[in-house]
């Protein structure tokens, strides 16, 4: 460690980051194979074409991994939550899946996803201070 040096960059340059990432990723890739990636985005659309709804995740390893899901208050108990889910899961078999999994916070909507057959694999408790995270995972198959 004497000719390196540990460096907290609070405000790292985007560069940087994806070099980080890319190597990790060039690590698993020569581990498990090509993973196959590729990004998954769905939306809601009002008539002015405003996104009121979102879904935004990625598929590899046959796998969905589900990293966002937002739906607008106003529009939330309408069932556009339960179509963008769907819709992704349907869209994530198509590319091969077989799987997916998520996380959610106990005041987000670890019962929504486990009414879709969701199941809790893990629990970071008092995260935020209060309220769990939740770790969920689904067979698609």
């Amino acid at each position: 460690m004497n000719q390196h040096r540990i460096e907290i960059a609070t405000e790292p340059h985007r560069d940087d980051i994806e070099f980080v990432v890319q190597q990790l990723l060039n690590f698993n890739k020569n581990r498990a194979g090509e993973g196959n990636y590729k990004p998954l985005a769905i939306f809601v659309r009002d008539v002015d074409d405003h996104i009121v709804g979102g879904l935004v995740g990625e598929t590899y390893w046959q796998w969905l991994f589900v990293d966002v899901l937002w739906v607008q208050e106003s529009l939330r108990g309408q069932g556009f939550g339960d179509v963008l889910l769907s819709t992704a899961e349907q869209e994530a078999m198509k590319r091969g899946c077989r799987h997916a999994y998520l996380d959610t916070f106990s005041f987000q909507a670890p019962a929504f996803y486990q009414k879709h057959g969701y199941v809790v694999f893990g629990e970071l408790s008092d995260f935020p201070s209060g309220c769990s995270r939740f770790f969920l995972k689904k067979d698609l198959q």
